[in-house]
């Protein structure tokens, strides 16, 4: 038989990598709503053709400032769903292996 302590880690990392990844989801939601509010003065910028060059300028300016933080987050969201991705395929394996072991 499977030892149950396995199961019961395996389901609380699962939980663990479903909240991180769920309050990725949640930041994410929020700044989509605050864009939609500001859709107005996006409306507006890009009637101004030397505001669009301006806001690209800052933009650029973020990006390059804060390029670290931005590849440092996209890897940890790349990784903690790779792991999400794994935990999810060895609980399923062990759901096969132990219907498997009922049948017989």
């Amino acid at each position: 038989m499977k030892n149950h302590n396995h199961g019961e880690h395996a389901a609380a990392a699962t939980h663990h990598a479903v909240h991180n990844i769920s309050s990725h989801m949640m930041k994410g939601a929020a700044m989509s709503t605050g864009a939609k509010s500001e859709g107005l003065i996006i409306n507006k910028i890009a009637k101004h053709p030397l505001l669009i060059l301006g806001a690209g300028i800052v933009a650029g300016y973020l990006a390059h400032k804060y390029r670290k933080e931005i590849i440092n987050a996209a890897s940890s969201v790349t990784d903690k769903s790779k792991n999400f991705v794994l935990q999810q395929k060895e609980n399923l394996e062990d759901i096969v292996a132990e219907s498997k072991e009922a049948k017989d």
